[in-house]
């Protein structure tokens, strides 16, 4: 059973506007971590800099690119402390130099040796912009390693110093800063906002010009994403409102890469409560999103359907807004993505969508989502099927009864009661809450025995009776409970499933098209 923390987190992260004890029970409560987060394959936190092709253009120090490259660690040690600034420029790119090893390279044993210090100094001589260059290049790749070694960069003081190279004259030297800074931000919310307390956004924001080169605009996006990461604390709200204006114009960049972190920094920030998603559909950023959803490249389509996910997890008018936007109209696809991964996160917006009244539930009909709905349902990956099981629960919780109708005849049955098959208790439980509410609709136009029946027709009958035997106790029970309810009388066994009490044909036996009579 999930404990009381992991119920509280699930519900944060669901819509239950206007629903007693009892129908909360239908929504998620588990964790639901492999929806929400980013890992570190789909968005890198940290970057070592690897590059060395262009290194000698940047450093005019060419003849010394040799002697650098043999210096030994213990050389190094000796030569970082000379008052020369010649030999400290060897030094700090000898470090540089091992520290930009493809594998393996030394970061502990740099920290060990007390360099640290000595680079966090260099990053001050600005009349020596080779050696704040090779200094800023070599604690980057200290930052992007473990939190222990990004903590050594912090508490030598380097964040202050970077900083201040956010204003350097020399592009190259800005470029590095923002990649150190990036690292140090990567690393967890208690450095990010250490990184906000030092004021880095608004000289950061400053870079991103239209003259900004694409490579070193990339840079500057990755660090902002960065920034608007991580939760436990949030980001100060007062950052994300310098930020969004910024980050709405890079979400209209061509630049793949750049509008890929875009993506992830609205979908880390919609990631929280509903004041903080109003503060990004503010932006008006909702219709590029649904653009950015019809992307083919995985890479930005996943950060904008997660943040557009998010969004339709806040109020009925968040969530209208984004109706209004046009997502809708790219859902239909989506649930059809030959790839699972996004098939299970539109469902699970979907879901979120449908949770919200009526009069959207209707909007999620006209757009013709309860097709691709039904075929997910039937031919989905499992994580896939669970996310559009959620979706129907909702449906049928907040529809009218002729919406409830509407799903009935798109075909949702057969697969939803073909899953009661899965050894998945918390998804079972959630089907037979569905079948509940299905029934719930039928009684109230008097067509219990033909739900029955068509039920029965679907061998849904047999796969309920077996829950009566499953080792959780609440599956027994719900199981049960339908059993009882609307299968226990003599003329539902008695019954021929091909005609009614009167002799006619009943065609929703067959096509599920005709089902109820209004």
């Amino acid at each position: 059973m999930p404990t009381t923390n992991e119920q509280d987190e699930r519900m944060r992260k669901f819509k239950n506007k206007g629903k007693d004890f009892a129908v909360m029970r239908k929504q998620r409560i588990e964790a639901g971590v492999e929806l929400r987060k980013a890992k570190k394959d789909e968005h890198i936190l940290k970057r070592r800099n690897i590059c060395i092709t262009a290194e000698d253009n940047l450093s005019p120090e060419i003849d010394d690119k040799n002697v650098a490259a043999k210096l030994s660690l213990e050389e190094i040690i000796t030569v970082i402390k000379s008052d020369d600034p010649h030999l400290q420029f060897k030094a700090a790119q000898a470090v540089r130099k091992l520290l930009s090893r493809q594998k393996n390279p030394p970061i502990n044993q740099v920290i060990e040796a007390g360099i640290i210090p000595k680079l966090v100094d260099f990053l001050y001589h600005h009349d020596l912009p080779t050696l704040q260059f090779e200094a800023a290049w070599a604690l980057t790749n200290i930052a992007s390693g473990t939190s222990d070694q990004t903590r050594a960069v912090v508490e030598a003081n380097a964040i202050q110093g970077l900083v201040v190279l956010l204003s350097s004259p020399h592009m190259h030297i800005c470029e590095q800063a923002v990649w150190a800074l990036g690292n140090i931000a990567g690393d967890g919310p208690m450095y990010r906002d250490t990184l906000i307390i030092f004021n880095v956004i608004p000289p950061l924001l400053s870079l991103v010009t239209p003259a900004t080169p694409v490579g070193f605009l990339r840079n500057i996006t990755w660090t902002l994403s960065n920034l608007c990461r991580n939760k436990n604390p949030y980001p100060p709200l007062g950052a994300v409102k310098q930020i969004l204006p910024t980050l709405t114009c890079l979400l209209q960049h061509e630049d793949k890469d750049i509008l890929s972190d875009a993506c992830w920094a609205v979908s880390y920030l919609t990631d929280g409560s509903n004041d903080r998603i109003q503060v990004v559909v503010e932006a008006g950023i909702l219709p590029r999103l649904v653009q950015l959803m019809t992307d083919s490249e995985l890479p930005l389509l996943t950060p904008a359907l997660r943040a557009m996910g998010n969004i339709v997890t806040g109020t009925d008018e968040q969530t209208q807004m984004a109706i209004d936007a046009g997502v809708l109209s790219v859902l239909p696809n989506l649930l059809r993505h030959p790839k699972s991964t996004i098939q299970k996160e539109t469902a699970w917006a979907l879901s979120n969508i449908v949770a919200g009244p009526c009069s959207q539930i209707q909007q999620v009909i006209t757009c013709g989502l309860l097709p691709p709905l039904v075929e997910l349902l039937d031919k989905g990956d499992f994580k896939a099927q669970k996310e559009a099981v959620w979706a129907v629960a909702n449906f049928t919780t907040g529809g009218t009864v002729e919406q409830v109708v509407e799903m009935i005849h798109a075909g949702v049955l057969k697969p939803l009661l073909n899953l009661l098959t899965t050894k998945d208790a918390k998804t079972i439980l959630v089907i037979l809450d569905s079948i509940s509410n299905f029934f719930m609709s039928a009684e109230k136009l008097g067509e219990t025995e033909k739900l029955s029946l068509l039920v029965e027709e679907l061998d849904g009958l047999e796969k309920i009776e077996a829950l009566q035997t499953h080792e959780n106790a609440l599956v027994y029970r719900a199981a049960l409970g339908i059993i009882e309810r609307y299968f226990s009388g003599e003329e539902v066994e008695n019954t021929n499933p091909e005609a009614d009490q009167e002799g006619k044909t009943l065609p929703f036996v067959a096509q599920q098209q005709e089902f109820y009579n209004f």
